[in-house]
């Protein structure tokens, strides 16, 4: 995906999430979502703080020891403070600005978008579909950075190969699913677990539960 089609799938996602968030009950922005140690409110609260200024960011790091992981925890802890008509609104007022937080590519905001999007919609039993080229462009992003996926490692000893896309990563047992799936497994969300097929999958799943045990 060339830049232009990345932030016009940024924009189409924050559009939709808006969306979305207007459907949710009291209940429903209480419910813990994928995303470990956050309710959905702080998932949604995340997702509005993707424009962060610089000076901003060095504070909130400041806050949090330089420890960056602390920082996106406490920010959207913060955030969520706010009334929840705040966050479909605060996302609205972002389309169509290319602004990022500091240090961070286009692909990342978009990557944000999708992956939380689905952490959100799935606990809730919401239909929310990525765009597959966008999820393939995402996943090589989630698969080549590292921290703080660690998917190379974590996923290690097989071949990832999507069913409805060419992406492909890795080396071993093919391990296919939709690249929707694999770009929700490259991210951390072993929910996707039983949509995995091939000769790899038993085999990596019964590894990731015994990582989890």
């Amino acid at each position: 995906m060339d830049t232009d089609e990345v932030w016009c799938t940024i924009d189409q996602a924050r559009t939709q999430l808006a969306d979305l968030m207007e459907t949710f009950s009291d209940d429903d922005w209480e419910t813990p979502s994928l995303c470990a140690g956050w309710r959905v409110r702080e998932v949604a609260a995340h997702l509005t703080l993707a424009q962060m200024r610089p000076v901003a960011a060095t504070v909130a790091l400041l806050r949090a020891r330089g420890s960056f992981n602390k920082m996106i925890h406490d920010t959207a802890v913060r955030q969520a403070e706010l009334r929840v008509e705040e966050y479909p609104a605060r996302l609205r007022a972002m389309v169509g600005s290319r602004r990022t937080a500091p240090g961070v590519t286009a692909v990342e905001p978009m990557l944000d978008a999708m992956v939380h999007g689905q952490d959100m919609a799935v606990v809730l039993r919401r239909p929310w579909e990525m765009p597959t080229e966008a999820a393939a462009t995402a996943a090589q992003r989630a698969w080549s950075m590292g921290f703080p996926f660690q998917a190379r490692r974590r996923l290690r000893g097989v071949r990832l190969a999507a069913t409805d896309h060419p992406w492909s990563v890795g080396e071993g047992p093919v391990v296919e699913a939709p690249m929707q799936a694999l770009l929700m497994l490259v991210t951390g969300r072993d929910v996707v677990l039983p949509e995995l097929t091939g000769p790899g999958a038993n085999p990596l799943r019964e590894r990731l539960a015994g990582v989890r045990t």
